[in-house]
């Protein structure tokens, strides 16, 4: 009994703690402390509708889920609406379509560091490739703004809603205006992880392109 209480009591702290962290304290406890992670995902595309510019639409919904471990390793797996997969291992990332049966291979190297994927697999030195400020209190999480450094970036925004010290929502504002919104969910902080979890295995029969 006094265990539970014990247990209560600590979270009630915790949680105290957290609702007087900025976004961004969080985000970088988060940071620090999150070498791996993994959880589930839903990604929507938001357009301003075309016959009222003060309307959104949500459109091209999917959903999946999500592994990593930084620097630079992840799954990220898109089960809804189609299957499709990118893969990194640290050196090499792979594009697979299931539906197409080829497998796309790129160089992970710098591409990673200035993109929205560096926010959750990247290294700890965000600070070096983006502009990291507090937005505030918004739809009850706590928001900071990522701008890159790079000037080459095809985004030029990116919003993160932090709570209870982990990241609920990436907002992703390319260079066209376009919004992206990632929903992140189940979230499990440092896992167990294998040796070989994030080495790519080409599915016998597939096509595979190295541009």
């Amino acid at each position: 009994m006094k265990t539970a209480v014990r247990i209560i009591a600590l979270s009630s702290l915790l949680l105290g703690a957290w609702a007087q962290a900025s976004g961004l304290e969080q985000f970088k406890a988060f940071v620090s402390s999150t070498h791996a992670a993994k959880g589930d995902f839903i990604q929507r595309q938001i357009k301003q509708d075309k016959q009222d510019k003060d309307q959104l639409k949500v459109s091209d919904q999917s959903s999946g889920t999500f592994l990593f471990s930084r620097p630079g390793k992840f799954i990220w797996l898109y089960q809804k609406p189609f299957e499709n997969l990118l893969q990194a291992d640290g050196d090499k990332l792979y594009l697979y379509d299931r539906d197409l049966n080829q497998v796309t291979v790129k160089k992970l190297g710098s591409a990673l560091s200035s993109s929205p994927a560096a926010i959750l697999f990247g290294s700890n030195d965000l600070e070096k490739n983006f502009t990291l400020t507090d937005v505030g209190l918004k739809d009850g999480m706590d928001w900071l703004q990522a701008i890159p450094k790079d000037k080459d970036s095809s985004f030029a925004l990116i919003s993160i809603g932090m709570q209870d010290g982990v990241p609920r929502e990436m907002d992703l504002r390319d260079n066209f205006n376009k919004t992206t919104v990632i929903l992140l969910q189940h979230m499990e902080k440092n896992p167990p992880l294998k040796a070989d979890q994030f080495k790519f295995v080409v599915p016998p029969g597939t096509d595979v392109f190295t541009p």
